[in-house]
């Protein structure tokens, strides 16, 4: 595995974990809502700006982003 794409998994790990612990959701609950609404998607397509992003903001981001999705 390259290292972009090994840079681009640890990301998504994380943001599965930070957002599982934020909403007290199991991790296979928080992995079906985030892939259910393309959220998995859109963090490895800007992977470049969010994983420089605190978790807070990042939590907040999945939320808007989840919120527009539904729309």
């Amino acid at each position: 595995m390259d290292k972009r794409k090994q840079d681009v998994a640890y990301f998504l790990s994380f943001c599965i974990e930070q957002y599982m612990n934020a909403k007290g959701l199991s991790r296979e609950m928080a992995i079906s809502l985030l892939s259910e609404r393309g959220v998995l998607d859109y963090l490895v397509e800007h992977f470049e700006i969010l994983h420089t992003q605190s978790h807070q903001w990042i939590i907040e981001e999945i939320d808007e982003y989840i919120k527009e999705s539904i729309r």
